[in-house]
């Protein structure tokens, strides 16, 4: 039953995945910030590939959960390190994509952590 957990947060993960790689476009900051975009692009794609391979296997997903912590982390440190002078836009949705990103990772490995204690 507490897997069924960890697999739900785990889908939220890639839900936040797919909206980092098309942020760029949705947010409309793809053409004035190219390099953001595209940092975007590959961490949204490596987020969702990670929640989908985690939501199958969440018994085994407890090492992944740093990986999806240091890249949602990376989201919200972007915007200042890719794109000197991002806009508002790109910035707030980065930081906050970002923070749901870490916020998943964290509750996921505390529920297999939960999980592991009482076994």
């Amino acid at each position: 039953m507490e897997t069924r957990g960890v697999a739900a947060v785990e889908e939220l993960v890639i839900l936040a995945g797919i909206y980092a790689a098309i942020s760029g476009w949705t947010v409309h900051f793809s053409a004035a910030k190219p390099t953001l975009a595209l940092s975007n692009l590959v961490v949204g794609i490596a987020l969702a590939v990670l929640g989908l391979c985690m939501s199958m296997v969440p018994e085994r997903s407890q090492d992944l959960n740093f990986v999806v912590l240091l890249l949602g982390a990376w989201l919200i440190i972007s915007p200042w390190v890719v794109a000197r002078s991002a806009g508002t836009g790109a910035i707030l949705s980065n930081v906050i994509t970002g923070a749901c990103v870490c916020l998943f990772s964290l509750v996921a490995g505390g529920m297999l952590m939960s999980r592991s204690r009482k076994t």
